[in-house]
């Protein structure tokens, strides 16, 4: 007759067993491990005896999702190959970076000056703005301090002074003023007074002879073929030449004839203020050249006399024509000018 185990030792030794699979590791879920042999065996209920059913899911002591160590997942054959590779990698110690070197305050001032920001520009012009409205500011203040301890009556008399200061300023300008408008006219009349006397003294030079001349005129060329020129002829020629506009006249460039001017007649020639001169004679004349053309070629004029003299006459007008010569002034010896002049 076969009696029934009991089941007081076999809860003991479940509950060593569960002790025992604790210590050596993790089992299947509803297993035990035996004491002495190490096979398992099926846990029973305590109060029914009967074995439990297998949970579906994990255990309370597991967390769902996760693995047991030392066991691999159904349907894989070991671990898988990229989360092999992604832990060495993860455990592959990686190369310390290079530390910046560091920036000295001297090169970010530099850096600051060279390529300056938005923000450092209107903060600049902010800066100026204010020093130029301190600058104004403070010399108003200093323009304004000069009056600003004063008393009315102080500032009555500062008043009263410079008006009188301004009439004696506008006084002594006007007075300036006249004083330059007068000598403004003086100086004019003065040298327009000069002007003409210089004008005169070149006129009345030239007409004594005593300054060489140049200008456009005529050459006369007289030479004696059938006879001798008399010294009447000359002087009607002179005669004719000035009637003509002839301002100077020369006798075979050695001779400047004036108003003082005298003609004698002599053995050898024809003498001019004390020089005697010899055929041909050459006389230059400066004027107009056709005017004075004219007047020796008309009808019983010099040119004629001179041919009845005997002589040919040759003229020529030039554009330029210079005289040399020139003539002492003699002062007069008896004629003075009147008093009103």
């Amino acid at each position: 007759m076969s009696t029934s185990p009991d089941p007081a030792p076999r809860s003991h030794r479940a509950s060593r067993g569960r002790a025992a699979a604790r210590r050596s590791g993790p089992v299947g879920a509803g297993q035990d491990v035996g004491e002495d042999t190490g096979e398992m065996e099926p846990v029973t209920d305590e109060t029914t005896g009967d074995a439990p059913a297998a949970p579906d899911g994990p255990s309370e002591h597991e967390a769902p999702g996760t693995e047991v160590p030392g066991t691999e997942a159904p349907g894989t054959d070991g671990p898988r190959d990229d989360e092999s590779v992604d832990t060495r990698e993860a455990e592959e110690p990686q190369p310390p970076e290079a530390p910046e070197p560091p920036t000295t305050g001297a090169a970010r001032l530099r850096r600051a000056l060279w390529h300056p920001g938005r923000g450092q520009v209107v903060v600049g012009v902010l800066l100026a703005l204010v020093a130029f409205g301190g600058v104004v500011q403070v010399r108003s203040t200093d323009s304004d301090d000069d009056y600003a301890g004063y008393r009315e009556e102080d500032l009555v008399n500062v008043l009263s002074g410079l008006a009188g200061a301004s009439r004696r300023a506008r006084s002594e300008i006007n007075r300036l003023e006249t004083a330059r408008d007068q000598l403004e006219s003086d100086t004019d009349a003065e040298q327009a007074a000069l002007d003409q006397a210089l004008s005169q003294a070149d006129t009345l030079a030239i007409l004594a002879g005593s300054v060489p001349v140049t200008g456009p005129g005529i050459r006369i060329t007289i030479t004696e073929q059938s006879g001798t020129v008399r010294s009447e002829t000359l002087v009607n020629m002179v005669q004719a030449l000035r009637v003509a506009g002839a301002e100077a006249m020369q006798f075979n460039g050695q001779v400047r004839l004036v108003a003082q001017s005298a003609f004698t007649d002599t053995s050898t020639g024809v003498s001019i203020d004390g020089t005697t001169l010899r055929s041909p004679y050459v006389v230059d004349v400066i004027g107009s050249p056709s005017a004075l053309s004219g007047a020796m070629s008309i009808l019983e004029g010099p040119r004629v006399d001179l041919q009845d003299d005997g002589a040919s006459v040759d003229i020529t007008e030039v554009s330029s024509l210079d005289i040399e010569s020139t003539t002492d002034v003699a002062g007069p010896d008896y004629a003075d000018p009147a008093d009103d002049q």
